[in-house]
């Protein structure tokens, strides 16, 4: 029997990246973890629609048409008559951000679990500063609660996130953890670095950071890794995925390209019949399908960073090649 292939919602800030380069003048870029994850899902062809808070300002509007360009609706009730948030990343020689922030952040009004739009979602992702950013923060905690324990006759999709620490700009370590904690409780999948690994559980390693967080509920870890690759962690199969050498340009969006691949991949398989309850308890992730997502999103991160921005991967950028056997510790 077919059927529609599975759409995703993001939830999550959009803002304008004011890229300042190592003596050179200012440029600006559509950005914000939750806006770049969708515009990535959109790139591959994924439907996608973002539930985000953008101004009716010219800054918003290059956001809305940015989503547009990629074939991502934006929700309704996500453009307000305020200014859009920004964040300025100040580049260093070899390629890193450092950031700051100006920043606002809210649910849309009578947004809910049993909303059309959210009910009819196959995986619902959130993270980054919408997780942690009050008023906005704690809804979206409420709304993730919601969507994995929902009223009889709702479905529960999947929902995935990933928490990209800013420590500049997040509440104090202790509420960010309790915080990130709840969120992981309602998730099936969650993706961080391993400098959010190191903030998030100082002194862990990601085989012990993976280890807290699966204990958690979420029946998928991946720890990203940089140029090393990733990390990707069952209760039952750990792999190393293997980084693909490239030349830098920045690392602006890698993260996020990581993320959009390993949800796109996810869909994949509810697309070819699997049940989203499978992917919930990970009984169908077996080494060889954890290998194929993480060489995807690994292959999606690289493609990034070799570039100037967030600018993800098309499908046809990341043509299928073999996989080499991952290491499994």
């Amino acid at each position: 029997m077919s059927h529609s292939p599975t759409s995703v919602v993001a939830i999550g800030e959009s803002l304008i990246d004011v890229v300042r380069q190592p003596g050179g003048a200012a440029v600006e870029h559509p950005g914000g973890s939750p806006m770049n994850i969708a515009f990535g899902l959109g790139r591959l062809g994924r439907r996608a629609t973002l539930i985000t808070r953008i101004g009716t300002d010219a800054h918003g509007q290059a956001i809305a048409a940015h989503l547009r360009s990629a074939g991502v609706a934006l929700a309704p009730g996500s453009q307000h008559p305020e200014p859009t948030s920004t964040a300025t990343a100040r580049l260093a020689a070899d390629g890193s951000a450092d950031y700051s922030f100006d920043l606002r952040w809210s649910l849309p009004a009578g947004l809910s679990a049993a909303s059309p739009l959210l009910a009819a979602a196959g995986i619902v992702h959130t993270g980054s500063i919408a997780a942690f950013l009050e008023p906005g923060g704690a809804a979206v905690s409420r709304l993730l609660d919601a969507l994995a324990h929902p009223a009889a006759g709702f479905p529960v999709p999947l929902i995935t996130l990933d928490p990209n620490i800013r420590p500049s700009i997040v509440p104090a370590h202790a509420r960010v953890l309790a915080r990130f904690e709840e969120l992981a409780a309602s998730a099936a999948v969650v993706k961080l670095s391993d400098e959010d690994a190191v903030w998030l559980y100082p002194g862990a390693d990601p085989d012990d950071a993976a280890d807290r967080i699966l204990r958690l509920g979420p029946s998928l870890v991946a720890v990203t890794r940089g140029g090393d690759g990733a990390l990707l962690a069952t209760r039952s199969a750990r792999l190393s995925i293997p980084g693909v050498p490239v030349t830098v340009a920045d690392t602006i969006g890698a993260g996020d390209s990581f993320m959009s691949a390993l949800i796109d991949g996810l869909a994949a398989l509810l697309d070819a019949g699997l049940p989203v309850e499978s992917l919930r308890t990970g009984t169908t992730l077996d080494p060889t399908t954890l290998a194929r997502l993480g060489d995807f999103a690994v292959r999606a991160a690289a493609i990034t960073v070799s570039r100037p921005g967030a600018n993800p991967p098309t499908r046809a950028d990341l043509t299928p090649r073999l996989v080499e056997a991952p290491s499994i510790s």
